[in-house]
């Protein structure tokens, strides 16, 4: 169930570049499919099969969506103008300065909501 939700939460993110959804949605997604993984096996296996503590993810999207909001200023543009690639990318289509913002997004919501579960999971077991 895991990588199924997974890959959902991902064409959610790509698909809110376009219609609803984006990376709010999709990370919300991302972050179910991690709770339920742990309501099945455990939290300290979810922790494991993540690698690392969700809290580092928040700094992560952060600063990605940052770099993505400021990336304009080095072409002489205003913060947070969108900046597109010419040339659209099979499946995806065109990408722009906006899904790399969404992809920041994405990341943050997944780690503050997967940091607050299990810090909320681990202080109850």
């Amino acid at each position: 169930m895991l990588p199924i939700l997974l890959l959902f939460s991902l064409f959610i993110l790509l698909r809110g570049h376009y219609y609803p959804g984006g990376g709010f949605v999709g990370g919300l997604i991302a972050a179910i499919a991690f709770v339920l993984h742990s309501f099945t096996n455990g939290t300290d296996d979810t922790l494991k099969l993540l690698r690392v503590h969700p809290s580092a993810f928040i700094p992560v999207g952060l600063g990605i969506a940052a770099l993505s909001m400021f990336a304009p200023m080095l072409v002489g543009q205003p913060v947070m103008t969108g900046l597109w690639f010419n040339e659209p990318f099979p499946v995806i289509g065109l990408i722009g300065s906006a899904l790399f913002f969404d992809i920041g997004v994405y990341i943050v919501v997944v780690g503050v909501v997967l940091t607050i579960l299990f810090t909320i999971s681990q202080y109850s077991e």
